[in-house]
């Protein structure tokens, strides 16, 4: 039974749905969900039949305002309805392409599906939510296309991910889009594949994945259902033109003179002076949207702000909202504006397209946008998601949407609000990362399954019937433009080859790397990893942050810098009469990639930033580099031993990413809960600037210092005492060699049995040892977990450590992945028999430091040897004058045998043969002769002899 235009919903879809189901209880338990609304509408009642009757795919393309988010839920009360309760194995995804619509998707379902007993978790950029597991009790999962992609990239190894029963998409049109395209365009063709590996695994299970795509724009809404068909066919379509619009749209185009050498900025700021007389003419005292670019925005906050307070302009009737604003600052203007509080609202045109703000009057105030770097005018189907946003359902019966645009460009734009562009695939542009992620995967194996792979994509769709607009011929028939696609691919995976990120064998057999699978792992760009192949293993911590891996990594290419922030960075960089950057850098800042590292180290720095737009930008990007960070640590740990100075530093930017402070900095104290940037000043200025000194002070005095009541002071110090501390342990063991030397290194958890019973750090917290030596070699490295430590309280392992060219002296490193503050870094000289030569120089080995467990050593003068011979073991000063013959010309080479024995019995064997063969020395003869001589003397005197008979006497 369908609904009609202007139905009740109480009357005629609750008597449906209790016939449907034959349970009044079930039905008002599902009733709820619908309740903002008091009927279904048109599109809504077409729509209904093929959502709740069916659990097939559906695509549906109607005006904003139409009411596309009740097919969503129409949706998940289907999947309710198949399931027995407890609904514990329902698994739906909700997948938007902005981080603010998904928030306002999140918060809104949490109270509609909460008392169903449906539990919403929300999965962006902005959460802390990395392991997969977090989602297991979840049943609604909020996500993004980033994230998700990510999510899925190790789905093969969760079954959590292949639980997935229903995959809603909002705003498909987005495909289109040239940076967040092909990321939605993978996931969605990756879940497709993860249907059909659980299907061909068990071909008898009855479980399905379901697929509900909506957009306003879409004119080739066909294609998206063909993209998303299954083993039935195509989706179910449904496309409601203009029409259908339940608030009836007045379109208004203005145009206004521009100069032929006026920039876009000039033109933008002219227009100002046109706003309030449009507002006036067309709003009818109803709230009116602004949609400017960026820089207009930015610009008007730093005005104002002059003027008078963010809460203070709104208590004037108007308001801003952009990526700047405070999420807490968000909300307020949301809501002001929602309910009719807030008459003019203006905002940036990407949230305008993503957040559901409705208003009387839309004005989209010039048609050119930044983008890149430059000045583009907007997409067609962009334009009409920003119209899309006037009329009101609840309060409105009619809308107006004016665009202010130049004279030269009015005609267009009147022209195109009759029509609009068709949506076109992006991946071709994007399609190295996307390859190397399904190699990992190994949902690609050789070329002919990329080209398998590549079927299952918007693009196969879009380039079987718009191949020009991909590079390839318009004559080509199907069987060409696979081909042409195949040879696409191959060249991504020759550059991937070429990178060592893949290998191909003769038979195009392709296979990943250590490399590959990093790249896949941290969501990486391929010519982030290009530029790590790059380096020499030498690089110093400003290095690291400067060079082209991390400033200038694509991660950060959507950081643009707007001008009136430059001032704001340069005194950032330079400035004689304030705190600035550790490292700065020549000249003004004049790129993205110098305004990158500005605002990196002034985060690391501690030094406060007041612009909104520059904190939000400084916030993306060390969500960025705390990834981009962690791969650099793991790419260098897989390649060549000879870069332990890029190793150590790399693990050095890692931990600095996730503490926001450099590895020196003295406000340790900002890393403890509830001690923001200015406690943390108050305890700098007081000296407290380590662990130790915060835990030495007194509670009270602490209280004094950052102005706090009881107990405050004892939190904070009993936070630090529980703070693990470490030390290492280093012994030579007595097995000595010319080349190389055993050492026990033994970490120590010192507050081992404090930590038993509370722990300040997270459960996830290591320690990284690395030791190098003066050849700029790893000698050894090892994550060590506090879980491990807490065994026993120690960690012991023997480590054999070549003899370098240069000193005998390697750095002892334990870096934390979490806190600054617990580093240790300390030297050893371990000691090897005999001295190095190297051409006409000598070096002796040196004395180790004090602070270092000692190993006793030896300076020894160098002697040429017969060949066969070696040099023995004697500690003589001066071997050239001492009396062993051994020392001059060295001990007889023994070759051992195959099966070497233990090291006790070949130094016995040895040791007896040497003294066999060992010819005496006149010294030795000498002595021995002495000893004879002494010897005699001695037993003629205590011997004894036999003394004549006395004779008898005569009688």
């Amino acid at each position: 039974m369908k609904t009609c235009l202007g139905d009740i919903f109480t009357c005629v879809h609750v008597a449906w749905l209790d016939d449907c189901l034959n349970d009044v209880c079930t039905a008002a338990k599902f009733r709820s969900v619908f309740k903002e609304f008091p009927y279904f509408n048109y599109m809504q009642s077409k729509a209904l039949d093929d959502v709740l009757y069916t659990s097939k795919n559906f695509v549906a393309c109607a005006p904003t305002g139409s009411g596309k988010t009740a097919l969503f839920e129409l949706a998940i009360v289907r999947l309710l309805m198949e399931t027995i309760e407890p609904w514990n194995s329902v698994k739906a995804v909700y997948m938007a392409p902005i981080k603010a619509l998904c928030s306002q998707r999140y918060e809104n379902w949490k109270l509609k599906f909460g008392p169903l007993g449906l539990n919403c978790k929300e999965l962006t950029g902005d959460t802390e939510i990395d392991d997969v597991f977090e989602i297991q009790d979840s049943h609604l999962i909020i996500t993004t296309p980033e994230k998700w992609d990510s999510m899925t990239r190790k789905w093969r190894d969760n079954c959590l991910l292949q639980s997935v029963q229903l995959f809603l998409i909002d705003e498909v049109h987005m495909v289109k889009d040239s940076s967040r395209g092909p990321t939605l365009e993978v996931v969605v063709s990756r879940m497709k594949a993860i249907h059909t590996c659980c299907l061909a695994a068990n071909p008898n299970s009855k479980s399905y994945m379901r697929f509900i795509a909506v957009s306003a724009t879409i004119p080739n809404v066909c294609d998206i259902a063909d993209w998303l068909s299954d083993e039935q066919g195509p989706a179910t379509c449904l496309e409601m033109d203009e029409s259908h619009r339940p608030v009836k749209l007045r379109k208004v185009v203005l145009g206004f003179p521009c100069g032929n050498n006026q920039n876009e900025f000039r033109f933008d700021l002219s227009l100002n002076y046109k706003m309030a007389s449009i507002i006036q003419t067309y709003s009818d005292q109803k709230p009116t949207l602004v949609v400017t670019f960026c820089m207009f925005v930015v610009w008007a906050d730093v005005m104002f702000s002059q003027i008078c307070p963010h809460s203070d302009l709104i208590m004037c009737g108007v308001g801003y909202h952009h990526a700047g604003v405070s999420v807490s600052d968000r909300k307020v203007v949301e809501d002001a504006f929602t309910v009719g509080d807030l008459p003019v609202l203006f905002t940036t045109s990407t949230l305008a397209m993503g957040v559901n703000l409705p208003a009387h009057l839309v004005v989209i105030k010039s048609t050119m946008h930044y983008i890149g770097g430059s000045c583009e005018e907007y997409s067609e189907a962009d334009m009409l998601q920003m119209i899309g946003r006037a009329g009101r359902p609840q309060f409105d019966t009619s809308a107006t949407a004016v665009i202010m645009t130049r004279s030269q460009t009015k005609d267009k734009y009147m022209q195109f609000l009759n029509g609009s562009e068709t949506i076109e695939s992006s991946l071709h542009t994007n399609l190295v990362e996307h390859l190397n992620a399904e190699i990992v995967l190994h949902t690609i194996s050789d070329v002919n399954m990329a080209l398998d792979w590549i079927r299952s994509t918007f693009l196969y769709i879009r380039a079987l019937k718009n191949p020009r607009h991909y590079g390839f011929s318009a004559d080509l028939d199907k069987c060409g433009i696979e081909t042409k696609l195949q040879e696409l691919c191959l060249r991504n995976l020759n550059s991937l080859a070429s990178f060592h990120l893949i290998t191909m064998d003769e038979d195009i057999n392709i296979k990943p790397t250590e490399s590959g699978k990093l790249m896949a792992r941290y969501c990486v760009a391929f010519d982030t990893m290009k530029q790590f192949s790059k380096v020499t293993g030498r690089e110093t911590l400003p290095e690291l942050v400067s060079i082209e891996m991390i400033s200038k990594g694509k991660e950060f290419s959507d950081v643009q810098l707007r001008v009136n922030e430059k001032r704001t960075l340069n005194t950032l960089n330079k400035d004689k009469n304030r705190v600035t950057i550790r490292y700065p850098m020549e000249g003004k800042i004049k790129s993205n990639d110098m305004k990158v590292n500005c605002l990196i180290q002034a985060q690391l720095g501690c030094i406060p930033i007041q612009e909104f737009g520059l904190t939000q930008d400084t916030g993306k990007i060390f969500r960025n580099g705390i990834r981009v960070s962690k791969c650099l640590v793991e790419f260098l740990s897989h390649h060549s031993k000879a870069n332990f100075s890029a190793q150590l530093n790399s693990l050095i930017l890692a931990k600095c990413f996730r503490a926001k402070l450099w590895e020196n900095s003295t406000y340790v104290s900002k890393q403890l809960d509830k001690i923001g940037l200015s406690l943390a000043t108050a305890m700098v200025n007081a000296g407290l600037t380590s662990f130790n000194k915060i835990e030495a002070t007194n509670a009270r005095e602490l209280e004094l210092i950052v102005n706090r009541h009881p107990p405050f002071g004892n939190q904070i110090r009993e936070a630090v005492s529980k703070l693990p501390k470490y030390e290492i342990r280093v012994e030579q063991l007595p097995r000595y060699s010319v080349s190389t030397a055993d050492i026990l290194v033994t970490v120590n958890l010192k507050n081992f049995e404090q930590l038993l019973t509370k722990r300040t750090a997270p459960d996830h917290h290591y320690v990284t040892l690395i030791i190098g030596d003066s050849d700029n070699h790893v000698v050894f490295q090892q994550k060590i977990s506090d879980s491990l430590l807490l065994k026993s309280g120690s960690w012991t392992r023997k480590v054999e450590v070549t003899r370098s060219s240069q000193k005998d002296e390697i750095s002892m490193n334990l870096i934390s992945s979490v806190y600054v503050g617990l580093d240790i870094q300390q030297k050893f000289s371990a000691f090897y028999y005999g001295a190095k030569t190297f051409g006409a120089e000598s070096y002796g080995v040196e004395a180790p430091e004090s602070n270092i467990s000692v190993s006793v050593s030896f300076i020894t003068d160098p002697i040429q040897t017969e060949p066969g011979k070696r040099k023995c073991n004697h500690f003589c000063k001066n071997k050239e004058l001492c009396g062993h013959d051994c020392c001059k010309v060295g001990v007889q080479v023994v070759k051992r045998p195959l099966n070497p024995e233990s090291n006790i019995s070949s130094y016995v064997r040895d040791l007896k043969m040497r003294n066999e063969k060992l010819i005496e020395t006149p010294v030795k003869r000498l002595k021995m002769r002495m000893n004879a001589e002494a010897e005699n003397i001695n037993m003629q005197q205590f011997s004894y002899t036999r003394k004549d008979p006395i004779p008898a006497h005569t009688r």
